[in-house]
């Protein structure tokens, strides 16, 4: 009985663990052409900001690293937003960002960089 009760509450604290880990839900990606500058927002829904969080994002350029940072809480209960400079994308360029979270699971997305003037 005593196993019983012991697989019970370890299969119990697995599923409720896994429920509150998760990856972040989405990546919303801006790029300014005339000031060069990133505008990231990863979507993290989380009760509690201070103990699970958004803790890394990654930014790349064509797939080459080019700065992590780092953050000890998320910003509010839905996301965490950061803006960072990308002077040297050119025209067409890949730029991305993979959002780690702190507890489990991370995402990626990208965009292409358009710095021509719109018509």
């Amino acid at each position: 009985m005593k196993k019983f009760i012991f697989f019970f509450v370890a299969a119990f604290l697995s599923i409720t663990g896994a429920a509150y880990a998760h990856p972040p839900e989405d990546i919303l990606l801006t790029f300014n052409p005339q000031t060069k500058i990133l505008t990231a927002v990863v979507m993290h829904h989380t009760a509690n900001p201070a103990s699970h969080y958004i803790k890394k994002a990654e930014i790349k350029l064509n797939g080459e690293f080019v700065q992590a940072l780092y953050f000890s809480r998320q910003e509010n209960k839905v996301s965490q937003s950061f803006e960072f400079p990308i002077p040297n994308a050119k025209d067409k360029d890949m730029v991305s960002v993979e959002g780690y979270c702190s507890i489990s699971g991370q995402l990626a997305n990208g965009i292409t960089v358009n710095v021509r003037p719109q018509s």
